[in-house]
């Protein structure tokens, strides 16, 4: 038997045994030495078996030295982690508002009690890291259906441990954080919401019968300026931000009760901002958006912070991002050139969800297998109503082999498994395209006769799958950045239908649901909580640890 292990325990223990057990001059007069705190250190991971967790292996690159022994030090890990609200983390979550006391408590209170602390500290550390790399809340916990894997923690532990040695342990933290640049944008948008919210507040501007419009003179025209301003959405503002509350911003022709054309723009930047129709007149929603409490917009950065903690890094070369909430589809292309298109998804009813997968081929002149939920809450009530429907739609009725059956013969209060598919053509709401990507749901990106849909602002109109405006330009981009010999035009003239083309080369395609995030420009833009999502994750986010 090999009594290695025993003899080193043994001999750890001795050793601390000595140093707890020094006369109580000694112990009240001077700390314990490096060594011993280390020895203590050392018997203490073996007998909490945390060789194998991060704490343990954190350790053991300091070859059981304690890090927490020196006041700067720990500043400098209560001031890292008070900035973390900039995260919309909880800095009290890592004890930010109690290292300090326990610190110094620690160090009149023996070896003993200075492990206890350097422990401590330790894990609130690699706490924040974890929860700034995969976020704090499990996404299975919130997010309905979510089955993508959590990314992988971002940082190496030998270079935290470097960091914290060096004093930076705000450089610690950085290397944890998404290294994205949307990431860096939502953080500094809550920064200066915060900032914000410190300053105070502005009249809130009264509901009116009458919409406000470029040309009318009112005083509401005056509140109007200044809640923009306190918004930052013009460039009208004072140049000291702390005038926000008391701010007047006067109007190009002197009168600040005037809409005029300067005022018309800012309302208009402010509309494209926050999802509303972009006019320059302000009615019902974009009043009600402008008098959003600030600790609501706060909340709303928090929420998508976290849920920009969940997104995986992103991949080099080409790839294609559906922003469920903002209604946008994003194609970046082999060649940097980044292709954008308005998209319709599903309603509250029947949400878009959220998925990581790769664009594996296209159909083109597709038929369409009616679903099970549409065929059943949406069909079947109107072939009860009117026995003509599926005739003048052109959807046959299919036996689940997928044989051909006389709609006549069906009992249509009780069908049983019979399937429905429209052939393809004009009335087929899949139009003549779809780019499929394998997924448990069967959602897919499509064309769709309805185009209309693309002008309205508020577009989660559909059964599930994303209607893509310009969805024919979109699928030959495809075609041609992934090396198919194919070319759309002549592939829809040909006949027949549901031809299936595969890509050579999979494209990453990605679908998220976020309620905050920046433009091309790195604006921030609000959006509404469509799907009614934001209020459970703010809540698991605001839960203590």
């Amino acid at each position: 038997m090999n009594e290695t292990p025993l003899i080193r325990r043994w001999a750890i223990g001795l050793a601390l045994c000595l140093t707890l057990n020094q006369s109580p001059n000694l112990v009240s007069s001077a700390h314990a030495d490096a060594a011993s705190l280390g020895q203590a250190l050392a018997l203490r991971m073996e007998e909490q078996k945390s060789a194998a967790l991060p704490v343990g292996k954190f350790y053991q690159w300091l070859n059981h030295e304690p890090i927490w022994q020196q006041e700067q030090r720990v500043e400098a890990l209560v001031s890292a982690l008070n900035s973390l609200e900039d995260d919309g983390l909880r800095p009290s979550d890592y004890h930010a508002d109690t290292l300090l006391n326990a610190f110094h408590n620690s160090q009149q209170s023996g070896s003993s009690a200075q492990v206890d602390f350097d422990i401590k500290a330790t894990s609130a550390l690699l706490l924040a890291l974890e929860h700034l790399s995969r976020g704090k809340v499990n996404p299975k916990e919130v997010e309905p259906n979510w089955d993508i894997p959590r990314p992988e923690r971002s940082y190496a532990l030998l270079s935290i441990v470097h960091a914290v040695q060096n004093g930076d342990v705000d450089q610690a933290l950085a290397a944890a954080r998404p290294a994205s640049v949307e990431y860096a944008q939502l953080r500094e948008a809550l920064s200066q919401y915060r900032r914000l919210a410190l300053q105070g507040s502005v009249p809130y501007l009264a509901g009116r019968d009458e919409a406000l419009r470029p040309g009318d003179t009112h005083d509401d025209v005056q509140v109007l300026r200044q809640r923009l301003a306190y918004w930052g959405d013009t460039n009208l503002l004072a140049a000291d931000s702390s005038a926000y509350p008391m701010i007047s911003v006067q109007s190009a022709v002197g009168d600040a009760r005037a809409f005029d054309t300067e005022l018309e723009r800012a309302v208009k930047y402010f509309q494209r901002r926050h999802q509303l129709q972009v006019d320059g007149v302000v009615g019902e929603r974009t009043r009600l958006a402008l008098n959003t409490p600030i600790t609501a917009r706060i909340d709303q950065l928090r929420v998508n912070l976290e849920r920009a903690r969940w997104i995986r890094p992103a991949q080099t070369g080409p790839r294609v991002w559906v922003d469920i909430a903002g209604y946008r589809l994003h194609y970046l292309r082999p060649n940097g050139e980044r292709w954008d298109a308005r998209v319709v998804v599903g309603t509250p009813q029947r949400e878009t969800p959220i998925i990581h997968s790769s664009i594996s081929h296209l159909t083109i002149n597709p038929s369409w297998t009616i679903p099970p939920t549409i065929m059943r809450e949406d069909v079947l009530p109107q072939v009860r109503r009117d026995p003509g429907y599926l005739a003048r739609r052109n959807i046959q009725v299919l036996s689940p082999s997928g044989e051909r059956l006389d709609a006549d013969s069906i009992d249509w209060q009780r069908p049983g498994s019979v399937m429905l598919r429209q052939a393809a053509g004009g009335a087929n709401p899949l139009g003549r395209v779809v780019v499929r990507f394998p997924n448990s749901d069967m959602i897919y990106l499509h064309d769709t006769p309805a185009r209309g849909l693309f002008q309205r602002d508020q577009r989660a109109l559909s059964s599930g799958c994303v209607r893509v405006e310009g969805v024919r330009e979109f699928a030959q981009l495809l075609l041609q950045d992934s090396g198919s010999r194919y070319q759309l035009t002549t592939l829809l003239n040909s006949s027949g239908s549901d031809r299936n083309v595969n890509l050579p080369q999979r494209i990453p395609v990605a679908l998220h649901y976020l309620t905050a995030w920046p433009d091309a420009q790195g604006e921030v833009e609000f959006r509404d909580d469509v799907y009614r999502r934001d209020a459970a994750l703010l809540a698991a986010l605001s839960q203590t640890v």
